[in-house]
């Protein structure tokens, strides 16, 4: 018994060549799944809240951040600041904290301040005008570098109301406004 290949080698080289070129194909299909699975951006969730008590005075921020089981909390004192700046710093440091760029983040926070001033369009408007009459350029443009890099949300959560994460931020910036040795908010003094 001959098979079609005995008499025809160039045909068997033809199909072999055939058949490889489909293997490599549907490899580079399969890797292509594998790497589009990999590369599927994280989907982060955190709570943010500031404090200053005198306001000014000394205040604090606090942040939780979660991403699947993961969990990471973070906190900073400022000898002289305000609530706002307190607000809208946990947001940028959150941000910043980020490791993926393109993460899908959601940002819960207590501050109409922040919140509006994003998910309203306001700050786009600030830009535009240089932010003539606005307090806190210094942050705002910090925080629009950082904002850019992610696909973020704003949900306005009210403050004091029973909320476990939005109250644990608020114990956070608290203490963290008690705390030895605070940093200077350098921004403050020139806003």
């Amino acid at each position: 018994m001959t098979s079609k290949y005995s008499k025809n080698p160039a045909a068997y080289r033809r199909d072999f060549l055939f058949f490889i070129c489909l293997l490599l194909n549907l490899l580079t299909t399969l890797y292509g799944l594998r790497t589009k699975i990999k590369m599927a951006k994280p989907k982060i969730t955190i709570y943010t809240d500031g404090a200053a008590r005198g306001n000014p005075g000394p205040g604090g921020y606090g942040i939780v951040l979660i991403s699947g089981q993961h969990r990471k909390e973070l906190s900073q004192g400022y000898r002289n600041t305000t609530n706002n700046r307190m607000e809208l710093l946990a947001v940028i440091v959150a941000l910043e904290t980020l490791k993926i760029p393109g993460s899908e983040v959601t940002i819960y926070t207590d501050s109409k301040y922040v919140a509006d001033a994003v998910e309203k369009g306001w700050v786009f408007n600030w830009v535009k005008k240089r932010f003539k009459g606005k307090k806190n350029p210094d942050l705002w443009m910090r925080f629009l570098e950082i904002y850019k890099k992610h696909h973020v949300k704003f949900v306005w959560v009210k403050g004091h109301a029973n909320n476990p994460l939005n109250e644990r931020c608020d114990q956070l910036a608290v203490e963290a406004s008690m705390q030895p040795g605070l940093l200077e908010d350098t921004g403050y003094q020139t806003s």
